[in-house]
């Protein structure tokens, strides 16, 4: 079964568009779980221009699913992992400026830091995946880095997927494999929607978990939130 968490950045964009605290993001999480997702995702970046680092906290009591909080593991980041304790960290090389995710990590020029964050990670329990491009190499890495998981970012296969379905996929289907063969569970994230989700469920050798935010909030808007959650998890069935 590949599980559904929904990052709820944007529901925090909205709220810090207008400031006090609507929408409630910490309600939006808990609806999110009722509804039927398996996780929730949070991305605090270092301004905190959508999700606060005090979001983190008030989250974690409230939630009894899988908790997953991705970030660039800057020492500030590494502290706030470490005293919440999620499920699930996920390290992520975005710039401090990046408007999203832009690109996986090159495991191979940053093994030596990959591999001490991930041991920072596994003394403290919590489950490590790399955010990675969907190259073998790569995951290689990752895996010699002692990540427990990688994520594979997706953004090329949204990109190319109504251009050509099976050439988009391609690469994914061998960084999924070498994935396998290395040891390594399998996440993926980036523009995953209702189009494009369930062709990579199905071909994938591999897929725990993927995290979906802006694409999902989005359908919210038309569809409401419980339907849309309901559209997501029978994609991936």
């Amino acid at each position: 079964m590949t599980k559904l968490s929904v990052n709820v950045n944007k529901i925090a964009t909205l709220r810090n568009s207008r400031g006090g605290n609507m929408p409630d993001v910490e309600k939006t999480a808990v609806d999110c779980v009722r509804f039927g997702a398996q996780g929730i995702t949070v991305h605090p970046r270092p301004d905190e221009r959508h999700i606060r680092y005090n979001d983190v906290y008030l989250l974690k009591p409230l939630l009894d699913v899988e908790f997953n909080i991705e970030g660039n593991p800057i020492d500030k980041f590494v502290s706030l992992v470490t005293q919440v304790h999620p499920a699930q960290v996920t390290l992520v090389p975005d710039a401090h400026d990046a408007i999203t995710s832009n690109a996986g990590w090159d495991t191979v020029a940053n093994a030596a830091f990959l591999k001490e964050i991930c041991r920072i990670f596994r003394s403290e329990g919590i489950r490590t995946s790399i955010f990675v491009d969907p190259d073998v190499r790569m995951v290689q890495g990752a895996a010699e880095a002692g990540s427990d998981r990688i994520e594979l970012y997706t953004q090329a296969y949204a990109e190319q997927y109504h251009a050509g379905r099976d050439a988009a996929i391609a690469p994914y289907y061998e960084a999924c494999r070498e994935a396998v063969r290395c040891g390594l569970e399998v996440n993926a994230g980036h523009d995953l929607n209702l189009d494009n989700l369930a062709f990579l469920k199905q071909t994938l050798p591999r897929l725990d978990e993927v995290s979906i935010g802006h694409a999902l909030i989005c359908d919210a808007l038309y569809m409401g939130l419980e339907k849309t959650i309901e559209a997501y998890l029978d994609a991936l069935k």
